[in-house]
């Protein structure tokens, strides 16, 4: 009976992360596919919601929260969001070559980052989970400190969508970023959660009933952040780059995912002092990795020295 326990602990995290890269993989390539429906839907004077390319990025960005689902509920939060930079890296690729967005030696350089960054995060995952059951769960949710960033996040929310969307989301794109971002805040730790209190809402029992409204409540937040974030996500595809927003979303995104998950779950308290560092150091390269991304999109680098500069010599 150790000995299953011990290989389901092992396998468990080992499968999450395989769904987590594939899953991001998936939701790599749902902004450039929705830019580019988005793009010949304009082209020719239409709805993008008439045209097979953006439906076929909706439909991949639907896998690809599925997977998220299914790896939140395997692995911990703080490994699953990070291996995120994944899709980034896979989004930039597809980018240059469907969306004619250029891929420089810095972009590259970016995409290589990505990638180290996300295999140190992988290594130096915690083993194990910080919240395993229904009741566990339901006492994080009431802890007074996370209940406190819920509500924040809500009145940060309401503020950016009622009052700053309308006047500058237009023209600044870290109005969209930081609404899909803090939304962030709700959509994995509830996928998380539904996962927990599953496991008794469905079964026979005398806290089932209670199980079964938490499941329902955790269920009706998830689809409500999704579409929140879907309806913003589309409309800054229709002003900004994808690359530009898939790098900037993608970095606030984890940010504050992990500082949700780290408050709700305490993930972090699984880890010892050198894989936490550890942990700190991929995930800021993987944030650098992305930033770099970013910048190539306006950056030209080049080897070769400059005439005016060959002529002072």
């Amino acid at each position: 009976m150790t000995v299953n326990s011990e290989l389901n602990g092992v396998s468990s995290p080992f499968t999450g992360i395989m769904i987590a890269v594939v899953s991001s993989f998936i939701n790599g390539s749902t902004f450039v596919l929705q830019k580019k429906g988005i793009l010949r839907s304009r082209d020719r004077g239409g709805s993008y919601l008439a045209d097979a390319v953006w439906w076929s990025g909706t439909v991949a960005m639907i896998i690809g929260q599925i997977g998220n689902f299914l790896a939140y509920n395997a692995a911990p939060a703080v490994i699953v969001t990070p291996l995120g930079a994944l899709g980034v890296l896979f989004g930039a690729v597809l980018a240059s070559w469907i969306l004619g967005e250029h891929l420089n030696t810095l972009g590259k350089l970016g995409c290589a980052l990505c990638c180290c960054g996300s295999v140190v995060l992988i290594i130096h995952a915690p083993k194990t989970e910080a919240v395993t059951s229904r009741l566990e769960l339901e006492d994080r949710l009431s802890d007074p400190v996370f209940v406190l960033y819920a509500l924040l996040v809500v009145l940060l929310l309401m503020v950016l969508i009622v009052w700053i969307a309308p006047a500058h989301g237009t023209s600044n794109i870290m109005v969209y970023v930081a609404i899909c971002s803090l939304l962030g805040s709700f959509t994995v730790p509830s996928s998380k959660g539904l996962g927990l209190a599953a496991q008794d809402a469905f079964v026979e029992g005398p806290s089932s009933s209670r199980a079964l409204a938490l499941f329902l409540c955790l269920l009706v937040t998830l689809a409500i952040s999704i579409l929140i974030q879907f309806f913003f996500i589309n409309k800054a595809l229709e002003l900004f780059s994808s690359n530009m927003f898939e790098a900037i979303y993608y970095v606030t995104f984890t940010s504050t995912v992990i500082l949700a998950s780290a408050i709700l779950f305490k993930e972090w308290t699984a880890l010892t002092v050198s894989d936490s560092l550890a942990m700190l150091c991929g995930l800021t390269t993987v944030c650098i990795g992305v930033i770099l991304l970013r910048i190539s999109q306006e950056a030209v680098l080049t080897w070769k020295q400059n005439e005016a500069k060959k002529k002072t010599e």
